[in-house]
C-alpha cells in the first residue's frame, strides 16, 4: 500500500507495524517523521542493525546506521536508549554498549568522544536506564577482549559489547555493509522510537534478511501489546 495509507492505519491504531517494500526509504519515513501526520513519540526514531556475526560470540547490535545523518549529544541519548529496550526484548538483561570512536581516549579534537563521556555519565546518573555504557572506545576494544587487554583498559563493556552506537551514519552503514558482505553475517535491520516498529531493509536484501527483520517487528509489537494489556489491567 503507499506509505501514506499505511502511516495513517498505523497511526489509527489498524496495524502494528510497519514494512518497506520496493521503495526509496525517503517515500516511507517521509510518513513517518512528519511533525503532523507522522508517527513520532517522545523518543527520537533511530535504526538498529540486529548481526549475527559467525566470528563473534554474541548478537550485535549496531546504531544508528541508516535514520540520523550527524546525531548531536541528545539524539544519541536516545538512539541508545532504543537499542538497549530493544536488547532488553531480546532477553539481554544488561545491554553491554559500546560507544565508538577512533580511539579509546578522551580528547577536544573529537566531538563524538566528548559525547561518549557525557553519555556515560549520563547514564550514571539514570538519564539512560537499562544497559552498561561505556567509552569512548575504538572498535577492535569494542569486540576484542585481547585488544582490550593488550591497550590496558579496564571496562565492563570492552571485547564483549552487545552494542555498537556508531557516531555517524556513515560509520555505521559501512561497519554493518562490511560485517554482512565480508563477515558472512546474517543481518536484520528495525526502526524504533515510533508509534509501531518500522521493518527498514534495503531493496538488495535477502529474502532471509526481511524474513529475520519481520520476526524482530512482530516481537517487539507483541511486547508492546502485552504492555498495555497490563497497563489496562493494572
Amino acid at each position: 500500500m503507499p506509505p501514506p495509507v499505511a502511516a495513517a492505519m498505523a497511526r489509527e491504531g489498524q496495524i502494528e507495524a510497519l514494512m518497506k517494500g520496493s521503495l526509496h526509504t525517503d517515500e516511507l519515513m517521509s510518513e513517518v517523521i512528519d511533525k503532523l501526520k507522522g508517527l513520532r513519540t517522545e523518543r527520537r526514531i533511530s535504526h538498529v542493525f540486529l548481526m549475527d556475526v559467525p566470528t563473534y560470540p554474541r548478537l550485535l547490535l549496531i546504531t544508528d546506521a541508516a535514520v540520523n545523518v550527524a546525531p548531536d549529544l541528545d539524539a544519541k541519548v536516545d538512539i541508545a536508549q532504543n537499542a538497549i529496550d530493544l536488547a532488553r526484548m531480546l532477553k539481554i538483561s544488561e545491554p553491554k554498549v559500546a560507544i565508538l570512536a577512533a580511539v579509546e581516549t578522551v580528547t577536544h579534537a573529537q566531538t563524538g568522544d566528548a559525547d561518549a563521556a557525557a553519555l556515560c555519565k549520563m547514564a550514571d546518573r539514570g538519564q539512560i536506564t537499562g544497559g552498561l555504557l561505556d567509552g569512548p572506545l575504538a572498535f577492535d576494544n569494542a569486540i576484542s577482549l585481547v585488544a582490550a587487554r593488550t591497550k590496558g583498559i579496564k571496562s565492563a563493556v570492552a571485547g564483549q559489547a552487545d552494542i555498537l552506537l556508531v557516531p555517524d551514519i556513515e560509520s555505521g552503514n559501512m561497519l554493518a555493509k562490511q560485517l554482512e558482505y565480508l563477515a558472512d553475517a546474517l543481518t536484520s535491520g528495525i526502526v524504533l522510537g515510533a508509534r509501531v516498529p518500522i521493518v527498514l531493509t534495503s531493496r538488495a536484501d535477502s529474502a532471509e534478511t526481511r524474513t529475520a527483520s519481520t520476526a524482530v517487528a512482530m516481537m517487539i509489537a507483541h511486547a508492546k501489546r502485552k504492555k498495555f494489556s497490563s497497563a489496562g489491567r493494572a
